[in-house]
Order: C-alpha cells, then structure tokens, then sequence
C-alpha cells in the first residue's frame, strides 16, 4: 500500500468517531436557543431525543461491527439472536418515548424529532468534511 493509500485509509477509518464527537457538539450548540425561543417543553423534547439519538447511534454501530464480527468469524461471542433482539429493543425504546412525549405535549414531540435527526446532520457535516480533503488533499 502506498503512503497515500495509508494517509486515505488512516483519514476516512474516523468518520465514524467524528460523527460521534459532533452529535453532542450539536445538541449542546442548538438547545440553548431552542430554549430561549420555544420554551422549557420543545428544549427538554430535544435534550431526550439528542440523549436517545447519540445513544441509537451508537448503539447501531457496535450492532452492525457485532454483525460483521459474527457473519465473518464463526467463533464469534455474540450471538445472532442477541444482536437482533437488541436492535429491536432500541427501537422499542425510541417508539415507546415518543409515544409518552406525544400524550404530554406536542411541542415536546417537536423537539423530541429535532433531537432524533442530529446523527444525520453530523453526518452531512462529516460528508462535507471528507469532500474538502479529497479536493484539499487528493485522498
């Protein structure tokens, strides 16, 4: 392999930690205006669902590396039944808490779902990210 395949490898290998490190950045950034626009009900829908939101995500990558690990090593410690019963139960989690925001509040629902899209927009930031470098550093 080349240094430049190594430099891309080594790069594009922390997409996934970044993200991780944006979702809470975001959370922290956009509740205190949540908080001083709409009040104290859309604020604490949005810290539950920025909490449930980096909890799924991570959740989802360790049951996705689990899934990888067992499909490809038959010597694997989880089992199949395990990781699937745990992703069902994750969104278990997430539908049963927005059912209870629901019947309280509205506009805690509101913030709740704004809480729920912050993996995507660390994600969009983390793609718009990689394609400066690719144009910045050729990887």
């Amino acid at each position: 392999m080349t240094s430049q395949e190594q430099a891309a490898e080594a790069f594009y290998s922390g997409a996934l930690t970044r993200i991780k490190r944006l979702i809470p950045i975001f959370a922290v950034a956009v509740l205190p205006f949540l908080l001083w626009r709409w009040h104290w009900q859309v604020g604490a829908g949005f810290a539950l669902g920025a909490v449930l939101s980096a909890y799924n995500f991570w959740s989802l990558s360790r049951s996705v590396d689990a899934l990888a690990d067992r499909i490809t090593n038959a010597g694997s410690k989880e089992s199949g039944a395990r990781i699937v019963g745990l992703m069902l139960l994750r969104y278990g989690v997430l539908g049963a808490a927005a059912y209870v925001i629901l019947r309280s509040s509205v506009a805690a629902l509101y913030g709740l779902l704004g809480g729920l899209v912050l993996p995507v927009a660390a994600m969009a930031v983390e793609a718009m990210y990689e394609l400066y470098v690719a144009l910045r550093r050729g990887l």
